[in-house]
Order: structure tokens, then C-alpha cells, then sequence
């Protein structure tokens, strides 16, 4: 992106003397492969750097915003979770029926439609016409239950929607795959009961894919979601990446970005060890 980050942060007003020492004080006069070795070593330290934009120290600000989009991801995450796989589940053993194609349309509607429209008629149905929940703003937990729960209530529900719609998806395809086989009818044939045949044989070696969408979700735990979080005015690390972007404050940005790539790492290592749970024939030398 165009622009000077010293000269946004001091404003076009600032005289070339001003700019260059404060380019010097963040390294920006410096080569770029040198800017990032100074990085890298303040990160092996555990040192983030400050802020342009606050003017305090990153990982401050990282404190701050984390537990927010946790709460909230974590949320969403677990809610889409079970709701995905139950309605997938219900799907595949009653495929072709009334319910599976009931879930099938809203799981297609949950995929196309965006979340930030969803939002904002969230916005307008239920916080101004009908005035049953905030617009915006956060509130911690621990401070107001009550209040934090009903401004938490619409965007946790919009950040569940796509994931419920994928996993639901996946889900039935990877049971009726799995329903087809020979072990199954098996199952069935011997006089197992559905439930059991369905629970203890059938998902199980389901789930491998089901596991892997779910790894992919982690990053929004970490980084949050930036259209949700900016609809309803929250605090989190969506919001702050996107005004840290417009800001040039690369600093930010960079340990965000850091941030989230090492969640995304060590999400995919979990996701790679559980597949020898769902499945033994999968081992690791």
C-alpha cells in the first residue's frame, strides 16, 4: 500500500527532520531483509515491538484482543461443531427424506449467503425494530453475564452459520460413503441396533474429513472474523488487523500474522495426530 507509516503517524504537518528520525527509530531506513532479520531476533527474545498506531507494546494489545475473539470463536466453534455433525448425521441416514432435504437447502443458503448481510439484518430485525438485542459493542463476561451474553448472541450465531453449513455437508457425504460399506451391513445384518450401528461404527471412520475442516476453522480463534467483528463494532483481532492494515502499522500486522500462522501450524499437527485415533489402520513412523 502507498504511503509513509512515519508520516502517517505524525501527520503531513511534520518536517523532513521529524520523518527521517523517526524512520531511523523503527528501522525503516534500513534495508527490508535487515528490517526483518531485526524482527525476527526481537522475536526470538519475545519481544513483538510497539505500535505505531497506540504507541504500546504489541503483545499488550494482542492480550487485550485475544480473550475477545476466543470467547467469541470458541463460541461459534463449538456450536457449529455439534450442530454440523448432528445434521449431517441426520442426513445421510435419512437420505432422500423430507429432513435431509429440509437441511440440505439451508445448509446450501448458510454457504452462499455473506455473513456481513446476515449481520446487518440481524442489526436491523432484532436490534431496531424489535429491540431484543444490542447493535454493537462488547462486554466482558465477568464483568455483566447478561449483557455480554446478548451482545454476544448474533454475531457467535453469523459466525456459526458457514461452519455449520460445510460441516453438515461434509458430514453427510463422508457417513453415506462410509454407510456403503460392507462392515456395515454387517453390522446391521447381525441385529445392531441403528443408533449403535450409526455412533460407534459409522462416524468414527466418518470423521477424518469432518477433522480436517475442523483444523481449518482454528485460525478464526486466533484471528477472529473481520466482517463479523466490524458489523458489531467489537474489539477483536479481525477488527484490529483491518485497522492496523489502513494504518500501516506493520508491526501489528506482522505479529498478527505470526500469530495466526502458528496456530494454524500446531492446529494441523493436531489434526494430522488425531487421524491415528479415528482411524488405526493410520500409523506414524
Amino acid at each position: 500500500m502507498p504511503g509513509d507509516p512515519a508520516v502517517i503517524m505524525l501527520g503531513t504537518e511534520a518536517t523532513p527532520q521529524e520523518i527521517n528520525a523517526l524512520r531511523r527509530e523503527l528501522w525503516l531506513d534500513r534495508p527490508f531483509l535487515v528490517q526483518y532479520g531485526h524482527w525476527f531476533y526481537s522475536i526470538l527474545n519475545g519481544d513483538l515491538g510497539e505500535s505505531i498506531t497506540y504507541r504500546e507494546p504489541v503483545s499488550g494489545i494482542f492480550a487485550k484482543r485475544l480473550p475477545i475473539t476466543g470467547y467469541l470463536s470458541l463460541l461459534s466453534f463449538v456450536i457449529s461443531t455439534f450442530l454440523g455433525v448432528i445434521a449431517g448425521v441426520i442426513c445421510a441416514v435419512r437420505r432422500g427424506g423430507a429432513l435431509d432435504q429440509v437441511i440440505s437447502v439451508f445448509s446450501n443458503i448458510g454457504i452462499a449467503v455473506p455473513a456481513f448481510w446476515l449481520g446487518i439484518l440481524g442489526i436491523y430485525l432484532f436490534g431496531l425494530k424489535l429491540a431484543w438485542l444490542p447493535v454493537q459493542g462488547w462486554t466482558s463476561p465477568f464483568e455483566d453475564f447478561l449483557k455480554s451474553s446478548r451482545q454476544a448472541l448474533m454475531p457467535v450465531i453469523l459466525l456459526a452459520i458457514p461452519p455449520i453449513a460445510v460441516l453438515a455437508r461434509q458430514t453427510r457425504s463422508s457417513m453415506l460413503e462410509v454407510l456403503r460399506q460392507d462392515y456395515i451391513r454387517t453390522a446391521f445384518s447381525k441385529g445392531l441396533r441403528e443408533r449403535g450401528v450409526v455412533l460407534n461404527h459409522a462416524l468414527k471412520n466418518a470423521l477424518i474429513p469432518v477433522v480436517t475442516l475442523l483444523g481449518l476453522q482454528v485460525r478464526l480463534l486466533v484471528g477472529g472474523s473481520v466482517l463479523v467483528e466490524s458489523v458489531f463494532n467489537i474489539p477483536g483481532m479481525g477488527r484490529l488487523l483491518v485497522n492496523a492494515a489502513f494504518n500501516k502499522d506493520f508491526l501489528v500486522v506482522q505479529g498478527a500474522v505470526l500469530l495466526v500462522g502458528s496456530a494454524v501450524c500446531l492446529a494441523n499437527l493436531l489434526v494430522d495426530i488425531s487421524y491415528g485415533w479415528l482411524d488405526p489402520r493410520i500409523k506414524y513412523y
